[in-house]
């Protein structure tokens, strides 16, 4: 017997952080200074890595440290003080290794940033590169979308024309 599951069950989870762009966060033009944005983005990734039940001190605490090898920004339009923006992660890519997150900045419902950072798993002790640790790999494999051994996503093969599953 196959199973499935309905492709949205296996769509990745995001997290969106609502941020009111602060008068110290912008530069003398009164643009938001292009190194905040990866603050931004941290603080939208710490909310997503809450979402698979793990806060990121959390996964410090059992020994394993996340490290960003690689950070892009894409710049759109500037933000400005007073601006009210949602950033908002996900997991885009997830190796056995390493992870890599996304990121959009959103303003009144523009995109106006996008980016990305990838990111090493890391053993607190010995500081070497290290496999996802096995208790934080379910809950980031469904941060991925990532549908669990045996699972395939449904397809319109899979229902007759009465609606009912085959």
């Amino acid at each position: 017997m196959k199973k499935t599951v309905d492709a949205s069950v296996s769509q990745a989870i995001s997290a969106t952080v609502e941020i009111e762009v602060r008068y110290a966060e912008t530069d003398q033009m009164g643009v938001v200074h292009h190194a905040n944005y990866v603050i931004w983005f941290e603080q939208a990734r710490t909310e997503l890595c809450k979402r698979s039940g793990f806060h990121y001190a959390d996964i410090e605490k059992l020994g394993y440290l996340l490290i960003v090898t690689k950070v892009e920004v894409r710049y759109g339009q500037p933000c400005h003080y007073g601006d009210t923006v949602e950033v908002r992660c996900w997991l885009d890519r997830m190796g056995s290794r390493g992870l890599r997150f996304a990121y959009e900045v959103v303003r009144v419902g523009e995109v106006v940033t996008r980016g990305a950072t990838e990111h090493l798993w890391m053993d607190r002790e010995t500081r070497r590169p290290c496999r996802i640790p096995e208790p934080l790999r379910g809950p980031f494999e469904r941060l991925a979308g990532v549908l669990p051994a045996g699972i395939r996503r449904a397809s319109a093969a899979d229902v007759d024309d009465d609606g009912e599953a085959n």
